[in-house]
């Protein structure tokens, strides 16, 4: 394993860890190296996210209706 230092218990359906088995041993890796790699993903689209939501907060903000009749005025829908 590499040098991931914490333990946790996770729970998986069985054919979700019967699967996360078979990916493991196809990529040579542990199942927790996967898990440990999905998991910065995730979190990295979070930061990506949040980094988003920061650089349009001062955007102006559009109601659901209005939005709706912009597209309709505009013929997308």
């Amino acid at each position: 394993m590499s040098n991931l230092s914490k333990r946790s218990t996770v729970y998986f359906e069985p054919a979700i860890h019967q699967a996360l088995k078979m990916k493991a041993v196809s990529l040579n890796l542990s199942v927790s190296e996967i898990i440990d790699e999905a998991v910065r993903l995730l979190i990295t689209e979070d930061q990506q996210d949040l980094q988003a939501i920061s650089e349009r907060k001062d955007e102006a903000e559009i109601s659901y209706e209005a939005l709706i009749n912009d597209l309709k005025a505009h013929g997308k829908i």
